[in-house]
């Protein structure tokens, strides 16, 4: 027997009434209606599943605590009816009763229970919009969740958000990301830093360009945000870029669509080179992966390492190649902007080409520590 009180819902949310107008049973579904016209067909095993009883929710938890090999048959549905508070309530075979938050019901009628329902949805881009990042104040989104609530919605929709006026200390990325959520490990380390190095552990901490590029297409699941934190730039030289690459394969897909069906089927394997770690993947530079996932851009020339497809793919793989990295490198997609000390730039590592001009080591210091967050912290 569980020791608390039982909830109305099966999670942690606070949902309003919603008074239900009618309830039927049609073969193994419960049709539940509201006076607005809205409707919901609830399946009979879902609705056993998800009732508020000892033997079905965990209620510290709030998570299911059935077997599904002791499911009963759809048949255990014996009636339907609206509560006098307008809840649902249904009348089980063995003559036991359970009642729905009329409010949690209506929540997944209207599909707010989906994991996109309170993402922004995304918004494409090219420098006719935009020529920097949309900016906020740094110090404010520290200290107020309202303020970081509207910076992750910018960085969600556009898939791009700066900061600017942080201190230039290196516990300020850090503890930006953690207000997010959980930091990701990598080979480089939970934070590392973008510079020149003399051992340089990847081509980002040399002083050469680096043409719209995608973090680690090496993972399986490459990092979904990037953040970069500014503490020094002395550099005349290195300006930061980024493009939109959801907008940059609209373009293709719309004016060159045999390019973009080359980059979304054939096969590179990306491969880092690093004397202690050796991570690969294969996978498409456009990759669509499975329904319902973010598109993911594979595209670091560093990495990419060899063809893994048939020969007669070989040609064309390249030639798409070249017309991608040429289009996003180009005025109309690419931004470019300079990097100033106590600036910020969150970006979409799956969606954003970013890069950077070459540095010149003699005019000045440029030092950048970056961290990575997935989506699903965002």
């Amino acid at each position: 027997m569980q020791d608390v009180p039982l909830s109305r819902t099966p999670d942690f949310y606070d949902y309003a009434d919603r008074p239900l107008a009618k309830a039927d049973i049609q073969t193994e579904f419960a049709v539940i209606g509201w006076p607005d016209g809205a409707t919901l067909r609830a399946h009979a095993l879902w609705l056993f599943e998800n009732q508020m009883s000892d033997i079905t929710i965990e209620e510290r938890t709030r998570e299911s605590k059935i077997d599904p090999a002791l499911f009963p048959e759809p048949s255990v549905l014996a009636g339907v009816s609206v509560g006098e508070n307008g809840d649902l309530e249904v009348a089980w075979a063995d003559g036991s009763t359970a009642h729905y938050h009329s409010g949690w019901l209506r929540h997944v009628a209207e599909q707010r229970h989906r994991p996109d329902a309170r993402i922004p949805k995304s918004v494409e881009w090219t420098t006719a919009d935009f020529t920097e990042p949309i900016t906020f104040d740094g110090p404010a989104v520290l200290a107020n969740d309202a303020a970081l609530h509207e910076f992750l919605e910018t960085l969600a929709r556009y898939g791009i958000a700066r900061l600017e006026g942080l201190e230039t200390t290196k516990d300020v990325l850090p503890a930006l990301g953690r207000q997010i959520g959980a930091l990701r490990d990598t080979n480089f380390g939970i934070t590392w830093p973008v510079s020149v190095d003399v051992k340089p552990t990847s081509t980002a901490n040399t002083t050469l360009p680096l043409p719209p590029h995608t973090d680690l297409p090496t993972r399986e699941t490459p990092p979904g945000f990037q953040l970069l934190h500014c503490l020094v730039n002395t550099c005349s030289a290195g300006f930061s870029t980024m493009a939109d690459g959801y907008a940059v394969v609209s373009h293709l897909r719309e004016h060159q669509p045999d390019v973009h069906d080359v980059l979304a089927r054939v096969n590179w394997v990306f491969f880092n080179r690093s004397p202690e770690h050796d991570h690969r993947w294969s996978g498409p530079l456009i990759d669509y992966g499975a329904p319902g996932m973010p598109l993911t851009l594979r595209a670091f020339h560093p990495v990419r390492a060899f063809p893994d497809m048939d020969d007669v793919d070989v040609p064309a793989a390249y030639a798409a190649l070249r017309e991608f990295s040429q289009l996003a490198g180009s005025d109309k997609f690419q931004m470019r902007y300079p990097f100033r000390p106590g600036d910020l730039v969150a970006f979409d590592n799956r969606r954003l080409l970013h890069g950077r001009a070459s540095i010149d080591v003699d005019d000045g210091q440029r030092k950048l520590p970056g961290t990575y967050i997935d989506h699903d912290e965002v």
